[in-house]
């Protein structure tokens, strides 16, 4: 059987950067290798491109949407006051400038699209599903189906960390929910023939109507070539334990420090933090001890060895769409420790690692030094666990196991079948409730072979 012809839209894709470009660029390469792909990216995205191997024309095409793009980029970095911050912001322009970049696209794609040159659209990027895609309509009008997704975002914020939200800058967070109104994304939602949906909040928000062309496949995934070997440190001696990300309020550092301090100051865990942010002068006043190592930022290949000397990746984030650090962590095998919430807790069984209830600041700090004082005391399970969590990834969570899953939806798309595949990660739980009351995806699912 030949392979699928695929125009692969992926505004944001770099193999050099991190976060959505480096999904976008993950994803898009993985399907390179079950389908017929070309993808359509932003000249910003050219040169690392190129330096990955792909040809210019042939492999891929840059759309040079800077005139528009760059000044509006600029205006959202002073709106949002700091770097990584105003996260909602930021997409809002993005929704502004990124509908320019589709209109580039289809002017440039669309007689090989009318023409039949390519089986299927499949916007990848970009993630948020608050951004809407005039390709959808487009293309259905000329009978070329048009996939969507992964989309993922927009998890609430819970409650208790109104604070958080705020040094955040996320004021716009609190009317986000408006794009649901906006007509792009309706017609998007009825001329698309898949919808993916990367975690059970976005696939709460997908109207009913809509709801069977939705296909849960989270976000993340893991290169197995970026994150080879195992860590296996002994357990007879103090555990080591990782945080690994941006310190700021809502991931958590200090709630982890805050909880760990016990076990820190007597000797029976030490404890890593990779990364960097406007909290660390805070946090190294708060720790006050040397079994507290602060690392800063890292490159790939020093993160990579910090991790391996880890029994526990501790990551008590409140408000993670996707999670890619806790995958990272369980493809070299660490046993992670997160708060049962939003990315990670779909990510998370307890057969693989431990979960903290969602509660207030001081429940979650309560919580997790009760787990930890456990895990110290009884550590034997830990490698099984480990074991587990390396299985999961490589079974589920590798990016060649999303595109043999993406391929099977698009066979399914194309050959008019009745239904599309559902894929469901296999886990003995229910998926959360968020602990906001909003519902989640419930489908009945077939199990992805991986």
């Amino acid at each position: 059987m030949s392979k699928s012809r695929v125009l692969i839209i992926a505004e944001a894709a770099n193999p050099e950067w991190v976060s959505v470009p480096l999904v976008g660029w993950s994803l898009a390469s993985a399907l390179r290798d079950v389908a017929d792909v070309h993808i359509v990216t932003q000249i910003r995205n050219r040169d690392a491109f190129v330096r990955a191997g792909l040809v210019e024309g042939r492999d891929f095409t840059a759309i040079d949407s800077e005139a528009f793009a760059r000044p509006l980029w600029k205006l959202g970095d002073m709106i949002r006051g700091g770097e990584g911050k105003g996260w909602t912001t930021m997409q809002l322009i993005n929704a502004v400038s990124y509908p320019h970049f589709e209109r580039l696209v289809w002017r440039a794609f669309k007689t090989d699209i009318r023409a039949g040159k390519y089986d299927i659209v499949h916007r990848v990027t970009p993630l948020s599903p608050t951004i809407a895609s005039s390709l959808a309509r487009k293309c259905a009008r000329v009978g070329v189906p048009f996939v969507v997704g992964p989309i993922n975002g927009g998890v609430p914020w819970p409650d208790g960390f109104d604070s958080e939200r705020r040094r955040e800058r996320e004021w716009l967070s609190y009317v986000r929910s408006a794009y649901k109104a906006l007509p792009g994304r309706r017609r998007m939602l009825r001329s698309a023939s898949a919808i993916l949906v990367g975690s059970h909040h976005t696939g709460s928000e997908i109207p009913s109507w809509a709801q069977e062309k939705c296909v849960y496949i989270p976000e993340n995934g893991i290169d197995p070539a970026r994150f080879s070997g195992c860590a296996a440190p002994a357990i007879d001696g103090p555990l080591r334990a990782v945080f690994l990300g941006r310190l700021v309020p809502y991931k958590g550092p200090d709630m982890l420090l805050e909880a760990a301090m016990p076990l820190l100051k007597d000797g029976r865990m030490g404890l890593d933090i990779v990364g960097d942010g406007p909290m660390m002068a805070d946090l190294r006043a708060q720790a006050g001890t040397s079994a507290v190592t602060f690392h800063g930022w890292q490159d790939h290949q020093n993160v990579s060895n910090i991790l391996k000397r880890a029994h526990l990746l501790t990551f008590p984030s409140i408000r993670e769409f996707g999670g890619g650090v806790v995958l990272e962590a369980m493809s070299l095998g660490i046993v992670p420790v997160i708060v049962d919430y939003a990315g990670p807790g779909e990510l998370v069984t307890t057969e693989v690692g431990y979960k903290i209830p969602l509660g207030s600041r001081a429940q979650i700090v309560q919580a997790l030094r009760a787990q930890l004082e456990t895990i110290c005391a009884q550590p034997e399970e830990l490698p099984t666990k480990s074991s587990a969590a390396q299985s999961r990834v490589q079974s589920h969570f590798t990016w060649a196991a999303k595109a043999a899953q993406i391929s099977r939806v698009y066979d399914a798309i194309l050959t008019d079948a009745e239904k599309l595949p559902e894929f469901f990660v296999e886990t003995k739980e229910k998926p959360p409730s968020h602990g906001q009351g909003v519902p989640v995806l419930t489908r009945e699912s077939v199990a992805a072979d991986g």
